[in-house]
């Protein structure tokens, strides 16, 4: 995202979940390829891209996200389409605190889910 106004819906959704995720940890973003990632207590839990909110989902929450609806996190590689695993947050997001924590909370257990994969085995 390059224009002003794109960098500024940014950081007003940034803010918006931080207000609404106080009760549910430390919200912190970083800047990603002209978006932001979130991380709640140092678990990548969201995207901010296109202007717009999008949770991390796995084979063990898609069920949820497909039966919502919301759609795969769709960009150009090489001028061919490419996904993440990022759900599109539904509206009421945008609007109820509660319905941004209840879905949040998705992205949550597919982040903890990815982050336990990630770390090395300890030997005996």
């Amino acid at each position: 995202m390059s224009t002003s106004r794109e960098k500024e819906r940014h950081a007003e959704i940034v803010d918006w979940v931080v207000e609404s995720m106080e009760d549910a940890g430390t919200v912190t973003s970083r800047a990603m390829m002209g978006g932001q990632t979130l991380y709640c207590d140092g678990v990548v839990f969201a995207i901010v891209a296109d202007g717009q909110l999008w949770f991390k989902a796995d084979a063990q929450t898609d069920h949820e996200w497909d039966a919502a609806g919301r759609e795969k996190f769709t960009y150009d590689r090489d001028g061919k389409p490419a996904t993440m695993n990022y759900r599109l947050a539904p509206d009421d997001c945008y609007d109820y605190p509660e319905e941004l924590r209840r879905w949040a909370e998705l992205g949550l257990v597919a982040g903890r889910h990815a982050a336990a994969k990630k770390k090395p085995k300890k030997e005996s």
